[in-house]
């Protein structure tokens, strides 16, 4: 009997601790729990303790409050153009009423995929591939709002919607990569040419400074060069008309000129301009005036020493004289030998005087300098020449 009361005893304690265990319910945070009594809504449990009535009162769902991501597979659309791409999208969601989500809609997951895959087939279907392509952010606006307006009534809040890629056919990916490929080349054409440009520019400049460079230095130069022969001439011009000379003098330094004009192995024909038998008669004049002043033999006078180097110096003036024409006279010797003779050089001006000529004046100093040259120079025209 007593075996029988502890029986019974222990029975009833486990009954009120099942009781009690059923009876206390732990709801943790961000979730909420729907409870039934006798198979009708009753109420919603928040987070934390909560009490229940035993063997009346059941849990019919338990809800997580969180935002959840969602992502469907790749989906086969036609766009408008007729071209088959895959399109993989992410979904965003959160449950805001637990009791609506619970007995608005079956399974509200499956229901949001097929509410996805049906708005964007109606989206994508009225686009091209181009646009679709190019127009992600119209795609997910468009999305949001249609799956937010029809999920509201099940108790769930759509806040995002984003497209992860959208494959177009094999064949139109080698075609757009053929056209990106194209278009990169014509950039990199079109980079390489406008560089060219601008560096034959900055060549082009460059040059054309040098070239201003070049120009001025050359004007400058040439500026301080003309200077310079300008102050040449005048200190020149300014010496000779400060020393006052004669025309015996530069007649005489005429004469001393004239070997330079045959200077250089490469001339064959020497011109002897007119102007020389002025400066012949010059050098004879000044011959004569100096013979004039000599004084009778044995006479002694005052500054005869003066009077003789004076005389040395005209004998002296008189030898160079002597071999300028001699000089004049070989030079236009060998010209009409290598030409064609006297008086006929070629084209060229030559005088009429003989070597015979020269050679008097050679032997007699005192014979006048005009009798070297009795006529003027005349041309001579070569045949074949205009």
């Amino acid at each position: 009997m007593e075996v029988i009361v502890l029986v019974f005893v222990a029975l009833i304690a486990l009954f009120v601790v099942i009781t009690l265990v059923k009876s206390v319910r732990v709801v943790p945070q961000q979730r909420m729990d729907v409870v039934e009594r006798l198979g009708k809504y009753h109420r919603t449990l928040p987070p934390g303790l909560n009490l229940l009535m035993p063997f009346l009162d059941a849990v019919r769902s338990k809800v997580d409050m969180r935002e959840q991501v969602v992502s469907f597979p790749p989906q086969p659309v036609i766009t408008s153009d007729n071209l088959v791409v895959s399109i993989d999208t992410v979904l965003y969601f959160k449950v805001v009423d637990p009791v609506r989500a619970t007995y608005e809609i079956a399974n509200f997951l499956q229901a949001i995929e097929q509410l996805t895959v049906t708005t964007l087939r109606n989206v994508i279907g009225s686009m091209d591939l181009e646009k679709a392509l190019t127009s992600r952010d119209e795609i997910n606006r468009h999305l949001s709002s249609v799956l937010d307006e029809t999920t509201g009534r099940w108790g769930i809040k759509v806040t995002r919607v984003e497209i992860k890629a959208i494959e177009p056919p094999p064949s139109i990916r080698d075609s757009m990569e053929k056209q990106m490929r194209a278009e990169r080349e014509r950039r990199a054409t079109i980079l390489n040419a406008e560089g060219h440009k601008q560096a034959q520019i900055l060549t082009a400049e460059g040059e054309k400074q040098a070239a201003v460079l070049r120009a001025e230095g050359d004007r400058a130069s040439r500026i301080l060069t003309a200077e310079g022969q300008a102050k040449a001439i005048q200190t020149v011009f300014d010496a000779i008309h400060t020393a006052d000379p004669n025309p015996q003098v530069l007649a005489y330094q005429y004469m001393q000129a004239l070997p330079q004009i045959a200077a250089g192995q490469s001339n064959k024909v020497w011109i002897i301009p007119a102007e020389l038998t002025k400066a012949l008669e010059g050098i004879g004049g000044a011959l004569g005036g100096l013979n004039g002043m000599g004084a009778a033999p044995g006479e002694d006078r005052p500054g005869r020493a003066v009077e003789d180097a004076g005389v040395a110096e005209a004998e002296a003036a008189a030898e160079e004289a002597r071999a300028a024409a001699t000089s004049a006279a070989d030079a236009a010797k060998e010209a009409s030998v290598a030409v064609g003779g006297p008086g006929d050089v070629g084209g060229v001006t030559t005088p009429r005087a003989s070597v015979e000529e020269t050679q008097q004046i050679e032997a007699s100093p005192h014979t006048p300098a005009s009798s070297l040259l009795e006529e003027e120079t005349r041309p001579v025209r070569v045949p074949g020449q205009s």
